[in-house]
């Protein structure tokens, strides 16, 4: 592989760490502003959608085709909630902390794929669900500062996006890549709509243009982290992705003054650590 293809996923990689960043940080302005998470779930969801409708047009009924709606149903499921947690999380913890425990699921990941899916769950593994355990501790050890609900919010956030892996691994076997985006576009649009209808008020329209641009903006996450890992080499670009966790930091202290204490850091630290172990275990396994 030349350097220049890895250069170029590299770049990839950092930009989709970026946009990540950058949702975190609307998504906290506009939960400030009184925009309700159920609504900026909806456009989410709605943005997912736009992204998905020209393959839905372009094939038809076909696209929809399935032997295994349960699983199209399951993967929806767990796409929705994590993704209302995760917005949730953000507006009852500091922007450091609900980002580094959002890296956890990489962790869970790891060890669930043996029983669910019937991988050989290593020593590497193992060791990494150890460290980010730790890391756990040492943030929510008592007198911490986070919020304890906020922490049991992100990381059933992360437990969540374990479950949109797994069902995305398993569905990937038998079912086209169009399909999947077809049903997952189509099942978090509808279960985020009575949501939002439930929890809607009135916004500026400011908000609403921001709202909308950042919904059809974070879609691209999907794309460019696949055509990362496609063109560039797997185990340098992948960890590039915890970038957004240093440049949230940097925005929660410069926008909002939050600041963890040094056992939060160390914490925040081994969670990382426990993720990228996974990460680049992973990528040169494959």
């Amino acid at each position: 592989m030349r350097s220049s293809d890895t250069l170029r996923g590299a770049a990839l990689m950092a930009a989709a760490a970026a946009i990540f960043a950058l949702e975190a940080v609307v998504l906290r302005y506009l939960s400030a502003r009184g925009v309700p998470v159920g609504v900026q779930l909806f456009a989410r969801t709605a943005g997912q959608l736009l992204w998905v409708l020209p393959i839905m047009l372009a094939m038809g009924p076909r696209v929809f085709r399935t032997q295994r709606l349960p699983m199209h149903l399951a993967r929806g499921a767990s796409s929705l909630t994590c993704w209302g947690l995760y917005y949730l999380s953000l507006t009852m913890l500091d922007l450091a902390t609900a980002t580094a425990l959002s890296f956890t699921a990489v962790m869970i990941t790891a060890v669930l794929a043996g029983p669910v899916l019937g991988e050989r769950v290593g020593a590497w593994r193992w060791a990494a669900a150890v460290i980010g355990f730790a890391g756990i501790v040492l943030m929510l050890r008592p007198g911490g500062g986070a919020d304890p609900l906020g922490a049991v919010v992100a990381i059933a956030s992360a437990v969540a996006w374990c479950g949109i892996t797994l069902t995305s691994r398993s569905l990937t076997h038998t079912d086209m890549t169009a399909t999947i985006m077809a049903w997952v576009g189509l099942t978090t649009f509808l279960g985020a709509l009575p949501v939002a209808i439930l929890t809607w008020k009135p916004m500026a329209l400011a908000d609403a243009a921001v709202l909308a641009a950042i919904a059809l903006v974070t879609p691209s996450l999907i794309w460019l982290t696949t055509e990362a890992l496609r063109i560039g080499e797997a185990s340098a670009i992948a960890p590039l992705q915890y970038l957004r966790l240093p440049v949230l930091a940097l925005a929660g202290w410069l926008v909002w003054g939050e600041a963890p204490d040094a056992w939060s850091w160390v914490g925040t630290a081994a969670i990382l650590a426990g993720a990228l172990l996974v990460t680049v275990m992973e990528a040169r396994r494959r």
